[in-house]
């Protein structure tokens, strides 16, 4: 990226680069979580809360989301998104049920994926009823709970 003035912007690069291989690196630090308890991805039951980009919107074009759901599906995961904004149309559907974030839905999975800290979710419940929960957004705290 260069400016009018020629002179390149290296911190904007930098942080563009992160931003495009954080999807990879939250897959990845996801997996290495499994393997801590001996588990496999390859089977395990994984529920994304939140799709869009940004929280509060239905907007999910360019989400890191769909990504990371792409790379945990590679690995064989069994994976189910729960958004109240984002509507049927992304990436990830037909390939990903969608389901409502139920105490029932969170203490089945082997892992939630908090990646859109919408309002709307129940983060007590979350908290309560999950067994592991990666939080990509540092609303939740626990033993239960790794942040990234």
């Amino acid at each position: 990226m260069e400016r009018a003035l020629g002179k390149s912007f290296r911190f904007v690069e930098l942080a563009d680069d992160i931003n495009r291989h954080m999807p990879d690196y939250v897959a990845h630090r996801i997996m290495m979580s499994f393997n801590d308890r001996g588990r496999p991805v390859r089977g395990a039951r994984i529920l994304l809360l939140g799709l869009a980009y940004k929280k509060n919107t239905g907007d999910a074009r360019e989400s890191p989301a769909v990504r990371v759901a792409q790379l945990l599906t590679a690995m064989g995961a069994q994976l189910r998104a729960a958004d109240p904004h984002v509507v049927e149309g992304t990436a990830v559907d037909g390939r990903v049920p969608r389901v409502e974030p139920t105490a029932a839905e969170l203490a089945e999975a082997d892992a939630v994926v908090l990646l859109t800290d919408h309002d709307t979710f129940d983060y007590a419940a979350i908290s309560q009823h999950a067994r592991y929960v990666f939080d990509c957004r540092r609303r939740l705290t626990g033993p239960n709970v790794e942040t990234l």
